[in-house]
C-alpha cells in the first residue's frame, strides 16, 4: 500500500464531503466526537496538518493540542478550511515521505466520523482502512489481561484472535470487517460489542477496547 497516496485519496473524500456544506450542516454534532462540530473535527484534521508540518506534534496528540487547532479557527467557514487544507497537502505529503505516514491513521479514522454525522456512508473497504484495523488489533492485544482468556474478532473477511486460532478462543465477537476496525478506534460501545459477543463475556475485555478515550456513551454506525 501506498500509504501517501492513500492519505490522499482519503483527503480528496474528505474535501468531495464537505465543500460547500451549509453552515447549518456544518454545525451538526459529531456522535463519534461529541464535543465537536463538522466544522470543529474539520478544523482539527486541518490543524494537525499545519501543526505537523510546523514540527508541533506531541507525542500523545493530547487533548489540549487538539482544542488549540480548532479554537484557532474559529472565524473559518467550511470553504477556508478546505483552501488552508488544500495549500497544506504538498507539504504535508513531502513531510511524510521523510517522516512517515502517521496522519493516515488521523485522517482515515475521521473521515468515518464525519460520515457517520452527515449520514454519507462510503469508504468502508479501503486499505487503510484495513491498516487501521491491523494495527489497532495489535494495540488491543497489548492492552489486555494476560490472565484474561483468549479473545477472537471474526469478520467475513478478517479475523483475529488474541492468542491461538479464532476458532479455539472462549470469547468472540462477530460483525462486519468495517465494524471490527472501528470498534477498534473505539467508535462502538459496549452495548454493540455486546450484541457482537456469541460467545462468552465480553465484559472484562471492554476496558481494552477503551484505546482512543472511553467507549461511546451510544451506538455509533455511519
Amino acid at each position: 500500500m501506498d500509504e501517501i497516496a492513500e492519505w490522499t485519496r482519503a483527503q480528496e473524500r474528505v474535501i468531495a464531503l464537505v465543500a460547500g456544506l451549509p453552515a447549518a450542516r456544518a454545525a451538526t454534532t459529531v456522535p463519534a466526537c461529541p464535543d465537536w462540530t463538522v466544522r470543529d473535527l474539520l478544523s482539527h484534521m486541518v490543524g494537525l496538518g499545519a501543526d505537523v508540518v510546523a514540527g508541533n506534534e506531541p507525542d500523545d496528540h493530547n487533548a489540549a493540542w487538539t482544542a488549540r487547532q480548532v479554537d484557532a479557527r474559529r472565524d473559518r467557514d467550511v470553504d477556508a478550511l478546505v483552501a488552508e487544507w488544500r495549500a497544506l497537502t504538498g507539504p504535508l505529503q513531502s513531510w511524510m515521505a521523510e517522516h512517515g505516514t502517521r496522519p493516515l491513521g488521523d485522517v482515515t479514522i475521521h473521515e468515518q466520523d464525519l460520515r457517520g454525522a452527515l449520514g454519507e456512508p462510503g469508504a468502508q473497504d479501503t486499505p487503510a482502512t484495513a491498516a487501521m484495523r491491523e494495527r489497532f488489533a495489535g494495540r488491543l492485544g497489548a492492552r489486555l489481561d494476560p490472565e484474561l482468556p483468549p479473545i477472537a474478532l471474526v469478520g467475513p473477511g478478517w479475523s483475529w484472535c488474541s492468542r491461538g486460532e479464532p476458532t479455539d478462543a472462549p470469547v468472540e465477537l462477530r460483525a462486519s470487517d468495517f465494524d471490527l476496525a472501528r470498534a477498534l478506534v473505539t467508535r462502538r460501545s459496549a452495548a454493540q460489542l455486546g450484541a457482537w459477543t456469541v460467545r462468552g463475556d465480553v465484559g472484562p475485555y471492554l476496558d481494552a477496547f477503551a484505546i482512543l478515550g472511553p467507549l461511546p456513551e451510544r451506538d455509533l454506525a455511519e
